[in-house]
């Protein structure tokens, strides 16, 4: 992992905390015990604060950057997917945020919500706890049931797993032995 200081402010991070070894960390970027980055993330605090709660996964190449009007907070047992962009909004727990969705400037996403894969939330929207948004630009096309907010706030969960797997040394980085056989030329 790249961690950079912007203007003397540096990430805060937990001993708890699984940080891939190509996110970047920039600036005034706060995770949770238990928040995991993975792999190809970069999430810049330059102009204001990005914080990160508990238990949070956000998952490989995803973009998460600020405004200097606008911070950008993410709740307690959220998963975002895949190639989220989050720019200066706010998350709340229990949300699955989904594959290549993008949400805007000022939105406020309302806990337990679903943002469906590829929806794109245009600046200052919000929308209430347990919604579930799709489109582009996104809309509430339904509340979710009860069945659907149990589900969508434990998917945390299997990444609390993986996360612990990679954090503890169940996973080894075969890169140098791999390209040393591989390479080798007679």
């Amino acid at each position: 992992m790249q961690i950079f200081s912007y203007k003397g402010v540096s990430p805060k991070m937990a001993f708890t905390n699984f940080v891939s070894s190509t996110s970047v960390l920039i600036g005034r970027v706060e995770l949770k015990e238990l928040a995991n980055i993975w792999f190809g993330t970069v999430i810049r605090g330059d102009v204001n604060d990005i914080k990160i709660g508990h238990s949070t996964n956000i998952q490989d190449l995803c973009m998460l950057h600020v405004t200097e009007k606008d911070h950008l907070l993410i709740g307690d047992h959220v998963s975002v997917g895949h190639s989220v962009v989050l720019h200066g909004c706010e998350i709340g727990d229990g949300c699955l945020i989904g594959m290549g969705s993008k949400i805007l400037d000022g939105a406020k996403i309302g806990k337990n919500c679903l943002v469906a894969a590829g929806s794109v939330v245009p600046p200052n929207k919000i929308y209430e706890e347990g919604s579930f948004i799709i489109g582009a630009p996104a809309k509430v096309k339904r509340m979710l049931s009860s069945e659907e907010v149990q589900s969508v706030s434990n998917h945390y969960k299997a990444y609390l797993v993986y996360a612990e797997e990679f954090r503890t040394g169940d996973v080894e980085d075969i890169s140098r032995n791999y390209l040393d056989k591989y390479n080798h030329r007679d």
